[in-house]
């Protein structure tokens, strides 16, 4: 049975996401810059009115995705307060100078979260070398990765994402998001054959998921 994980960037997403049957939640602040870290006390309430998984987002701004020494220490105490709150795992992906999977910093947070569980975000698609830094995600010790195939969207990358499912040989879940709606879930799932998919579920272009493509997303 597919699962669905709703991106949620506010407190009231992820009471709808909730509410509308979503698996998973990733919590995140940010949406113009397409995700950052949550605010510690929002996730402290959430967790006390959200009983399915929920993940955590640990991205200290917008951007690139390779961090200076003071970035990457703000990460680590980042993960260690929010770790305190009962979250279920988090959401982050580190790389070098070179768009290559910074095994060293990545694989220090993983530790960190331990004996939570880590998806290794959209990073991976600005990442050299597909089938090089999937076995490097997988070193470092990730379950997930979230993709889009390394393209724009999901439409783009559906052969790279079918790819990556068979590559994987079950070792590491590939959760795919990037533009995914329930009007195409059904095409991309058909062909991909993953497992987990990954949406806002914002279909108004505003801030908030909406509840009825959460609940056609599920249903597809």
């Amino acid at each position: 049975m597919s699962k669905i994980e709703i991106a949620c960037f506010n407190p009231e997403s992820a009471i709808i996401a909730f509410e509308s049957g979503a698996d998973r939640i990733e919590l995140c602040d940010g949406l113009s810059e397409g995700g950052t870290t949550p605010d510690f006390e929002t996730v402290k309430k959430l967790r006390e009115k959200i009983n399915i998984p929920m993940f955590v987002m640990i991205r200290p701004r917008g951007g690139d995705f390779t961090y200076i020494d003071k970035e990457f220490e703000q990460m680590k105490s980042d993960l260690v307060k929010l770790k305190s709150l009962s979250v279920d795992g988090f959401v982050f992906g580190i790389l070098d100078e070179n768009d290559e999977v910074y095994v060293e910093q990545n694989k220090t947070l993983v530790e960190l979260a331990k004996p939570l569980p880590c998806t290794f975000h959209r990073a991976f698609d600005r990442a050299k070398d597909l089938e090089n830094s999937l076995e490097k995600v997988i070193e470092c010790g990730f379950t997930t990765i979230l993709t889009s195939g390394q393209k724009p969207n999901i439409s783009e990358g559906k052969e790279n994402l079918k790819k990556l499912v068979d590559l994987s040989k079950g070792r590491i879940e590939i959760l795919v998001g990037g533009g995914l709606r329930s009007s195409n879930i059904e095409e991309i799932r058909e062909f991909t054959k993953a497992g987990y998919y990954h949406s806002s579920a914002i279909t108004d272009g505003g801030a908030f998921a909406n509840a009825e493509e959460i609940v056609a997303l599920k249903n597809k």
